[in-house]
């Protein structure tokens, strides 16, 4: 029998998060999956609504050994193929048990432009995200153990504690930073080595609780594109295109990255992230973290990014529900915590402290604090 936290995932994944019908197409899309009972779970469920479940595995490292070897013909082919598959179905579930997250870190920056070009923006940031019902999670594993410094034992517990939470309850309690947003027009952002002013007037808020991403836990909008004013420091490590930075400073001018400084990481490679194209050196998110069970980073920003306490702020892309106009090929999701243990730090809406060391300081947004 499988472990009854599985099947309350799954519950959540086919109920809640995709909200799965009777005739719709689901695909579920495997990445070095080393237990295979969720995603089995999943094909049950899926069936039993009457739905028509497709399964795909693949193996982190024979993608890489496709985007080393990639011509532009092949990325090309590969996004085409994969675009009319995504464009077929209705939901889709992508689980990840990535064994090494640097696996992608000595490829190319003009062949990992090539993937991103035909594969990862058309099929993912155009289709996928655009047109379906979709949820990304990782599984839990030994590597992601060691990753959060943690036995296997006492990471599969966090795990299932975080990402099996009450999301109905969750949704009602971020309500009230949803209209607080809404109203706001400048944020105000401080901490050590940050001091960031943006508008969000007039941008949609997005509340996130269990939709797209398990475990959930924030709420999102974008800034005006070119309102960003001022400076940034990430005190989360954090890994992109498979390679690890450490302590990332962005300054800011008329909405555009100027400045870009890493304590740990490869400088150059940092840099031509925000080269990539036009829009990756302007921000398409703003997001405040509360998932009330995660409080400390552990490399994987499914998690990172919803620690309670904390913000973070996306060069590249826009999503489509809190449009700011920004288009990239990236969406960087970069972590800043703001409780007293990593520092502290303030955030205000039009000159109002809303939270102040990670902590909520209107009463009605209290319920998001640590428990």
């Amino acid at each position: 029998m499988p472990d009854p936290r599985w099947e309350a995932l799954a519950d959540i994944l086919i109920g809640h998060s995709t909200r799965l019908e009777k005739g719709q197409v689901l695909l579920i899309e495997c990445f070095d999956l080393d237990d295979s009972t969720l995603p089995r779970l999943l094909v049950q469920k899926a069936a039993r609504k009457g739905a028509y479940p497709l399964v795909e595995t693949k193996d982190t490292r024979i993608i890489r050994e496709l985007i080393k070897n990639a011509s532009e013909g092949q990325m090309r082919a590969l996004g085409d193929f994969e675009l009319h598959r995504m464009s077929q179905v209705h939901a889709y579930i992508g689980l990840r048990g990535a064994r090494n997250i640097n696996e992608m870190s000595d490829v190319q920056g003009e062949k990992m432009n090539l993937y991103n070009t035909h594969y990862l923006k058309p099929v993912h940031f155009e289709c996928r995200i655009k047109q379906t019902k979709w949820c990304v999670l990782r599984l839990p594993n030994s590597s992601m153990a060691q990753q959060a410094g943690m036995s296997t034992e006492a990471f599969e517990n966090f795990y299932f504690d975080v990402c099996n939470l009450d999301y109905p309850r969750l949704a009602k309690a971020l309500r009230p930073l949803v209209d607080r947003m809404t109203k706001a027009r400048e944020v105000h952002i401080k901490a050590p080595e940050t001091d960031l002013r943006f508008s969000i007037e007039g941008i949609p808020v997005i509340p996130c609780s269990g939709e797209m991403n398990i475990p959930d836990g924030e709420v999102f909008t974008a800034p005006v594109r070119d309102s960003v004013e001022g400076h940034v420091r990430f005190n989360t490590p954090t890994i992109y295109q498979g390679s690890s930075f450490d302590g990332v400073r962005l300054d800011f001018r008329g909405g555009r990255i100027v400045e870009a400084h890493c304590t740990g990481g490869d400088l150059k490679k940092l840099r031509r992230i925000f080269e990539t194209d036009e829009g990756a050196s302007y921000i398409g998110e703003w997001s405040i973290g509360c998932n009330p069970r995660i409080l400390h980073p552990m490399r994987d920003i499914l998690f990172d990014e919803k620690i309670a306490g904390s913000f973070h702020l996306t060069p590249g892309n826009a999503y489509d529900e809190a449009d700011n106009g920004n288009r990239s090929k990236i969406h960087w999701d970069l972590v800043q915590i703001q409780r007293p243990d990593y520092g502290g730090g303030s955030i205000a809406f039009d000159g109002e402290p809303i939270r102040v060391d990670g902590r909520f300081i209107p009463e009605d947004l209290q319920a998001l604090d640590p428990e």
